[in-house]
Order: structure tokens, then sequence, then C-alpha cells
């Protein structure tokens, strides 16, 4: 399995920037793709994840800011990240995930943000000023 990420950088508040994640998934297609960020001194948190058919799940913190997307035909993830905050301010790290099923219908539960996850890329620092 292979996730590398690119795209980071630093921005002003209120600005915009794309993170990109190269997979191979290699027999784990199955897993769910997203990204999580961990800066120093905090806790390590489940940004957003994306499943197969689509679905997405966002931490509270970047709804209606941050947006996760892929290409399977390019084998990449994308984060577009807008209205950036200081706080947004972290290495972010791509990352898969398994995905769960519910085990009486069958039905794919929501990816699991705050993993564990079973692979994970280097990661890209993400630096905000105010």
């Amino acid at each position: 399995v292979k996730l590398v990420e690119s795209g980071g950088g630093s921005v002003q508040a209120g600005g915009s920037l794309r993170l990109s994640c190269e997979y191979s998934l290699n027999g784990y297609s199955s897993h769910c793709l997203g990204w999580f960020r961990q800066d120093s001194g905090k806790e390590r948190e489940g940004v957003a994840f994306i499943r197969g058919d689509g679905s997405t799940n966002y931490a509270d913190s970047v709804k209606g800011r941050f947006s996760i997307s892929k290409d399977d035909a390019k084998n990449t993830v994308y984060l577009q990240m807008n209205s950036l905050k200081p706080e947004d301010t972290a290495m972010y790290y791509c990352a898969a995930v398994p995905l769960l099923v519910d085990a009486a219908t069958m039905t794919p539960l929501e990816c699991p943000r705050e993993g564990p996850y079973d692979f994970r890329g280097q990661g890209t620092q993400v630096t905000v000023s105010a």
C-alpha cells in the first residue's frame, strides 16, 4: 500500500489549499480513504473520509469549509480546504481505514474518521497565518 500526499503550504486566514493523495491500495480497495491531522501539543483529529460509493464523513470543525473527493481513474483523493483558519494549522496525513459493515443488514457504515488507520502517508504541512 502506498499513500503519497502533496499540496500543503502556507496561506493566510481565509485562503484555500487543495491537498492530494495518490494511493495504491493493492487488495485493500474496500478501505475508506481520507485525511487526519495533528499539530504539536494537540490531539489527532480525523478530518474527512470517503467511502468507495462516495459517501463522506467530516469533522464538525471543518463542515462547510472542507470538501473531500476522489478520482478512481487517477487513484487520487483530494481535500479542498476553503476559508482556512489558524486553527487548521497542522500536519495533514492521508490514511486508509477499514470499511465496517452492519452485520445484520450488510450495509456499509460511516467511515470511522478516528481510525484505527491501517495505513498512512508521510504527511504534508499546512500552516495558516492570522
